[in-house]
């Protein structure tokens, strides 16, 4: 760990501050919420979608290093909001946050992330602290900004030291939804906002909630479902009574293991009960633990819009072997080593092999591990919501 002799010092403007739990010190420009806030640092490679990032509930208790440079250089709005509930923490970018150029802007990036509580710093070496994290893995930090630039140094190295991390961490509880609720919002068009969803429509899906982007559940809508959400620990009996003719299991922040000690037993319950489902993300992670795999820790993780994914699992047909453009944001895997007999693997990453999707076997119940309702490609993926949606009848 640096010692307090060969930490560099405070310069003058610095009004913002990353402190990494082994004693390393980045200084910056603060903007956004005053305090500070203790999380993972992790970095994201999309050059769009800061504010679709910064709402993301699968960010919970994350430090979000963003690659590309000119971030809230287009403002802010209430249409790009993924989630009203905890997303990251803060973010750390490289330019001082402009004036917004986009018609659609709303407010100054700044002052959205102020209202949101959300910690920023800007004037940081973003490849520097990138090349480190793909280096050395993802660290704990507190970042923290004082408009008076007065910061408690060797307290934030002892918080980072102290904070457990998100392995083993269960933090869908602390970003699901609270009680049951009908889903209402339908696909956005330009010019005319968000549409609404036809309560009449069918077929009927309940979505298990461990941090869900609503954009998810407009894509379901999109796909022709009256969508149900329900809490993360809404039990099978519970599920089974609203009469779903599919379940779907969202994204979410954490460590899948934790979440699944009480999630995995009722999709396994859904398993056996030959209930369609269908799994995104961390909702992907938990249908393979159920189903029997395991799932890791990743050195650095996957966080960006231009990921890769070739199909490669049977039944594919002429697309076999096709590769999509996707958006992620995990950090931990399934570890398609341990997938059993009943599981196929049917997507991987093309940067490094990892599982990117999964089909039981004799059951309509599959999932992937990136997200196809971020719509990078931008439609490369939203055949796995027709697929879902369409295979319910």
């Amino acid at each position: 760990m640096a010692s307090a002799a060969t930490r560099p010092a405070q310069p003058k403007d610095a009004t913002g501050v990353l402190v990494l739990g082994d004693g390393t010190v980045i200084w910056g420009r603060g903007f956004g919420a005053v305090g500070d806030a203790v999380g993972e640092v992790c970095f994201n490679t999309a050059m769009t979608g800061y504010q679709e990032v910064m709402t993301d509930p699968s960010y919970a208790a994350q430090i979000v290093t963003f690659t590309f440079p000119h971030i809230g250089n287009v403002g802010a709005n209430g249409e790009d909001v993924e989630s009203a509930v905890e997303g990251a923490v803060g973010c750390v970018v490289r330019e001082d946050v402009t004036e917004p150029s986009n018609f659609r802007s709303l407010e100054r990036f700044q002052e959205w992330m102020e209202k949101n509580g959300k910690i920023g710093l800007s004037g940081v070496d973003t490849r520097a602290l990138t090349r480190r994290i793909r280096k050395s893995g993802a660290p704990n930090a507190v970042i923290a900004h004082s408009p008076e630039g007065k910061f408690d140094i060797p307290a934030f190295i002892q918080r980072a030291q102290e904070w457990a991390g998100l392995e083993g961490m269960d933090l869908a509880v602390r970003v699901t939804r609270e009680s049951q609720e009908d889903w209402e919002g339908g696909y956005w068009r330009l010019g005319h906002g968000y549409g609404r969803a036809a309560h009449d429509a069918t077929p009927h899906v309940v979505a298990l909630d461990f941090g869900a982007k609503d954009n998810i559940f407009r894509n379901l809508v999109r796909a022709g479902a009256k969508v149900t959400v329900v809490p993360a620990k809404t039990s099978y009996d519970d599920i089974m009574a609203l009469k779903p003719d599919g379940v779907f299991l969202s994204n979410g922040p954490g460590d899948p293991a934790a979440t699944g000690e009480y999630a995995v037993p009722v999709i396994q319950q859904l398993l056996e009960s030959d209930m369609p489902l269908f799994g995104i993300c961390l909702g992907h992670q938990m249908l393979a633990l159920a189903a029997g795999a395991k799932t890791v820790k990743m050195h650095q993780g996957h966080r960006g819009a231009n990921h890769p994914v070739q199909r490669v699992g049977e039944g594919w047909g002429e697309t076999t072997g096709l590769v999509e453009i996707t958006s992620m944001n995990h950090g931990f895997a399934v570890d398609a080593d341990t997938l059993p007999d009943t599981v196929e693997q049917t997507h991987v990453s093309l940067f490094d092999g990892s599982n990117c999707g999964i089909a039981v076997k004799g059951k309509q119940a599959f999932g992937v591990q990136y997200h196809p309702e971020a719509s990078p490609g931008p439609q490369d993926s939203f055949y796995l919501f027709e697929k879902f949606v369409g295979g319910l009848g």
